[in-house]
């Protein structure tokens, strides 16, 4: 659905912008009374959360020409 590996998110500032609007996102749905776009928009920021901070290896994040 998305490429996470993609070399944009090389850059830290990238990841954590992500995983804040994402989450960010989920929060302000919650609040608005949208348990099911809440739902969608938290299991995203979860999911960048894990890829980029979890599980992170910055040799996935290479160009093709970077090899």
């Amino acid at each position: 659905m998305f490429n996470l590996r993609h070399p944009f998110f090389r850059s830290l500032a990238a990841r954590v912008i992500t995983t804040g609007v994402a989450s960010g996102w989920a929060l302000a749905e919650l609040v608005m009374g949208n348990p099911g776009w809440a739902l969608i928009f938290g299991a995203i920021g979860a999911w960048c959360a894990y890829e980029f901070f979890l599980v992170f290896d910055p040799d996935n994040f290479k160009d093709d020409d970077d090899a």
